[in-house]
């Protein structure tokens, strides 16, 4: 399997940067995992519940370990977010478009998670299955 197959093997799936703004990608790549019958937790500090879904402010705070996390944040965001990643057990990480970040791209790949940082967008490859 490549890197994105593995990604959507997963049986839970966590999304850092969730929005309950329908306008924003966190949203949308929410929206979109959960659409696709993906067992799906949003992740967002600032929100309660995303339609009709519990949000949760950190991966410890979730109440399973997501085996692959979609962060849709800015990248000073996206380091502590991997870094919870890396302390919380997740084994894939992507990185959407505008969230990736170098140096927490290095530390996902030196604790041996699976990451996607190349630019490609999960809502295009969901569109396409």
């Amino acid at each position: 399997m490549n890197s994105i197959e593995t990604f959507f093997a997963a049986k839970k799936y966590g999304v850092a940067g969730a929005s309950a703004r329908t306008h924003k990608y966190g949203y949308k790549v929410f929206k979109a995992l959960i659409v696709s019958g993906r067992d799906t937790y949003p992740l967002n500090p600032i929100t309660d519940e995303i339609d009709g879904h519990k949000a949760y402010p950190r991966i410890s705070d979730l109440p399973v370990v997501p085996e692959s996390l979609s962060i849709v944040t800015p990248p000073d965001v996206t380091r502590q977010v991997v870094a919870d990643a890396i302390a919380g057990g997740v084994k894939n990480i992507w990185m959407q478009p505008g969230a990736e970040d170098e140096l927490a791209s290095e530390s996902a790949r030196s604790a041996g998670i699976n990451v996607i940082d190349d630019g490609s967008c999960i809502l295009v490859l969901l569109a396409r299955q």
